[in-house]
């Protein structure tokens, strides 16, 4: 726990986040889509083999939007803030908000910038954001911008109980807490998950043991390794994608999830959608539990979808 006597605010908004930088290649690109269930189902899939493979002859493969997350793994377990002090192993991700300025080439190297977004002392934890801006290293460009909520078992307590400290950085209604209508979804996607879903993601850089090791899993409380949270966000945007956005990914303008409850790999996911504009609000449900475990909004650009 970070004791209130090591914890100065001021260190904290003038603390630099190192820059990192992440290079992918084609094979990355495609190896995340197969990880997020892109033709697990239909190999030959018309809206997602041009995740995958060079569709008609197109010369480079499309990036899914929601790859931008790995851009910037591990940014909050590595942050070190001066005086606040958590195990990593106890983080839970919380929330992801994801804006999208350009599509991504389909292999490059990428300059990150991190910084802090907000800070929230709730007592027995804390909540931390950081916000990610990410850049093309060789045109310069910005391309997208990620923001990461994570909820910090033990690291609370580093400010008085009648006045605990609270920082954001940000608009309020960037917050994905979703009131969704009462009127049937616009469109609804199934999509079941393989048992080794996890194992198959894992391999794009989240190697965290909760979602491979069965022990790991069985002290943190489940019966067995569970999805990644970011995993079950990317099932939930290809739903968006193909349902709402003819399968065109590039549709996509902003993504906000927020993250309710696991998945465990070889679950049945269906994702319900409603438009409102040109936003689509979204609930993802595990079928056989009955049980929402993600919720959000995505942001689309141009023209709404005709009803």
């Amino acid at each position: 726990m970070a004791g209130g006597s090591e914890f100065d605010p001021a260190l904290v908004f003038s603390h630099k986040f190192p820059e990192t930088t992440y290079s992918y290649t084609e094979r990355d690109a495609a190896l995340y889509a197969l990880g997020v269930g892109a033709c697990a189902w239909d190999a030959v899939d018309a809206d997602e083999l041009k995740y995958v493979y060079h569709k008609d002859g197109q010369k480079y493969l499309k990036v899914l939007p929601t790859f931008a997350a790995l851009f910037s793994l591990g940014t909050v377990s590595d942050a070190g803030l001066p005086g606040l002090q958590y195990d990593p192993r106890l983080l839970l991700h919380g929330q992801q908000y994801i804006e999208l300025y350009k599509p991504f080439p389909s292999s490059g190297h990428i300059l990150n910038k991190p910084s802090l977004a907000g800070l929230h002392d709730k007592g027995n934890a804390a909540i931390l954001e950081i916000e990610t801006k990410s850049y093309d290293k060789e045109s310069g460009d910005l391309l997208c911008m990620n923001r990461m909520t994570a909820f910090l078992r033990g690291a609370g307590g580093f400010s008085t109980s009648s006045n605990r400290f609270s920082y954001s950085n940000y608009p309020a209604n960037q917050v994905s807490v979703v009131k969704f209508p009462e009127t049937q979804p616009f469109s609804v996607f199934e999509d079941r998950t393989n048992p080794s879903q996890a194992l198959l993601y894992r391999l794009s850089g989240d190697y965290n043991p909760l979602h491979s090791d069965p022990m790991i899993a069985k002290v943190a409380g489940f019966s067995q390794p569970i999805l990644h949270g970011l995993c079950t966000l990317g099932f939930a945007v290809r739903a968006i994608i193909k349902c709402i956005c003819g399968g065109d990914s590039e549709r996509i303008k902003s993504i906000a999830g927020r993250f309710l409850l696991h998945v465990y790999p070889g679950e049945t996911l269906y994702t319900e959608m409603w438009l409102e504009g040109l936003r689509v609000l979204y609930r993802t449900k595990v079928k056989e539990r009955k049980r929402t475990v993600l919720s959000g909004y995505v942001d689309l650009n141009g023209l709404t979808p005709s009803l």
